[in-house]
């Protein structure tokens, strides 16, 4: 078994796998390398033996009485083939040659036409029906790569907000196979929302979130898994209001009322960590929570913290810092050098800190929240005439121009820091 020549062609020729025997009778297969070069021929034959395993691989899934699993190995049997998988309704309107080539490929020694390849080929596989249920439970699959990295707290928060939208439309519509979504349906689905927003004064973004992540996962498993439907989903989203803008906390209140003497004294002693780390670094409260041990730098000339990728997902690639400690939130750190495993893996910390602030007059008004200790950082540097791409560096913000040079040394970062620092 090997490499031969045979009428100055070299063929390979292999024993068959008995893997694949419910799908190849031959023992024994000798396929021809198309050359009468042995230099090419030894340069051709793994390839040609993988074109073999793929084609045996598509026709052992074939034999599957999963429909969508039949009906995908029908369309990668028609690719090994070298063929663009056609459904049997246009199959006709291909050229003729194209036809012919389909046709002839197909055809076994004895004149009998295999089933399977005839329907790869032909386009005899039937589309699957798939639900709208169905549709979410593929798009996780399809969707991995926007998971990576992610947290399990992480994980649970991105996967949540699109099974909402999934539950809301089969509410409305139904759990309906997706290629019978009609226009109709979208818009029904959008009128739920324009009573249900008018009924709970809820805004148009919590509508657009439904349409978006609808229309995201069935978007992606048309596309991903070639359905080739056509799908109504453009212009359904919502006109936007005024954002609502998380107001900071001014400087004497946090002075005044938060740093005050045994202020956060009843919180819990790593909630209360956070919530001080973040007076003078502006973190995110999430990515306080994700710190782990060696992320937290107290040793050395510049106390710091680095914000890391690490067991978790950052917002962006723009949130990848170090931040100099000081003041209170160098006490902070002090105080728990090892990071806040209470808060690693949960999202409980802003209502729970969030809580507290309302419960013990905390809140500067009504609208303000934990966040506004971020946008309260700022604003001191913003009034302190602090660079401002150092102060997108410290924020984890992107530069609306290019970044040229290292930026800032460690050193002056925490001098900026140190300047407003309470």
């Amino acid at each position: 078994m090997g490499i031969t020549k045979r009428n100055e062609i070299f063929y390979l020729i292999k024993r068959v796998p008995i893997r694949y025997s419910p799908v190849e009778k031959r023992s024994f297969i000798w396929i021809s390398l198309h050359t009468d070069s042995e230099t090419v021929a030894h340069q051709k034959a793994p390839s040609a033996w993988q074109h073999y395993i793929e084609a045996w691989e598509a026709r052992l899934a074939g034999d599957n009485d999963n429909a969508e699993i039949r009906f995908d190995a029908v369309k990668k049997l028609a690719a090994v083939r070298g063929f663009r998988y056609v459904d049997a309704d246009n199959i006709a309107d291909l050229p003729h040659n194209d036809l012919l080539d389909r046709v002839e490929s197909v055809e076994e020694k004895k004149g009998t036409l295999d089933k399977l390849e005839a329907a790869a080929v032909l386009g005899g596989a039937t589309l699957p029906e798939i639900t709208v249920t169905r549709t979410l439970d593929i798009y996780w699959a399809l969707a991995q790569d926007r998971t990576l990295g992610k947290s399990n707290d992480q994980l649970r928060r991105w996967r949540n907000p699109r099974i909402k939208a999934v539950t809301n439309f089969i509410g409305v519509v139904g759990d309906k196979e997706i290629s019978e979504i009609s226009g109709d349906d979208m818009l029904d689905f959008r009128q739920w929302w324009i009573d249900r927003m008018k009924a709970e004064g809820l805004t148009p973004n919590s509508a657009n979130k439904d349409l978006l992540h609808l229309g995201d996962i069935l978007k992606t498993v048309n596309k991903l898994k070639r359905l080739g439907l056509s799908l109504p989903l453009s212009d359904l989203t919502f006109k936007q209001g005024e954002p609502n803008q998380r107001p900071p906390f001014s400087k004497n209140w946090i002075k005044e009322k938060l740093l005050a003497p045994d202020a956060l004294g009843r919180l819990n002693t790593q909630a209360r960590c956070i919530v001080l780390g973040m007076v003078n670094t502006g973190y995110r409260p999430s990515e306080g929570c994700g710190l782990l041990p060696e992320h937290i730098k107290l040793e050395g000339d510049v106390p710091h913290i680095s914000i890391e990728g690490v067991g978790r997902q950052l917002k962006s690639v723009h949130s990848r810092r170090v931040i100099p400690l000081a003041g209170v939130s160098l006490e902070a750190f002090q105080q728990c050098p090892e990071g806040f495993p209470r808060y690693r893996n949960s999202s409980s910390l802003s209502a729970t800190v969030n809580k507290f602030l309302r419960e013990n007059n905390l809140l500067q008004t009504s609208s303000h929240t934990l966040y506004g200790l971020r946008h309260a950082f700022e604003d001191r540097m913003l009034a302190a005439g602090i660079d401002e791409r150092i102060r997108r560096d410290l924020f984890g913000h992107r530069l609306n121009r290019e970044r040229y040079g290292k930026g800032a040394t460690l050193e002056h970062l925490h001098q900026c820091v140190q300047s407003v620092a309470l």
